[in-house]
């Protein structure tokens, strides 16, 4: 895999983000605001989808999960803002149908934008010294 500096997304150039697991936290800055990469959460995978920043950037018609887990509104097919969830998302009440639609999405996102990482619950205290 070469290594690149800079990306062209249409008119701008970004540095991509190094693979790396995140918590939502972390996530949230990536919403594409102020040049910013766009990055996805898709079942527990993130992704850089800067690429599809038309849909996921700001201003975007997917622009409400940029730097979120849209794991839960992918699955509905919705975009009602209560299904982008502030907090850990489990996912084990989404219903059989929901859970396909949700690996659909998965497969679009494997097969379009860049996989950088897991979404974790939170960073693991290394040491209490």
């Amino acid at each position: 895999k070469a290594v690149v500096s800079t990306q062209s997304t249409g008119e701008e150039q970004y540095t991509p983000i190094d693979p790396r697991d995140f918590t939502l936290e972390e996530l949230r800055s990536f919403d594409g605001t102020d040049g910013k990469p766009v990055c996805i959460a898709v079942n527990f995978v993130v992704y850089d989808a800067t690429k599809g920043k038309n849909f996921y950037g700001p201003g975007g018609p997917y622009a409400m999960l940029a730097g979120r887990d849209g794991s839960r509104a992918l699955a509905k097919m919705s975009l009602d803002a209560s299904d982008v969830k502030d907090g850990w998302d489990d996912l084990s009440d989404l219903t059989p149908f929901q859970r396909d639609s949700l690996s659909e999405w998965e497969m679009k996102f494997q097969t379009r934008y860049t996989e950088l990482g897991k979404l974790i619950k939170s960073r693991e205290v290394e040491s209490e010294e």
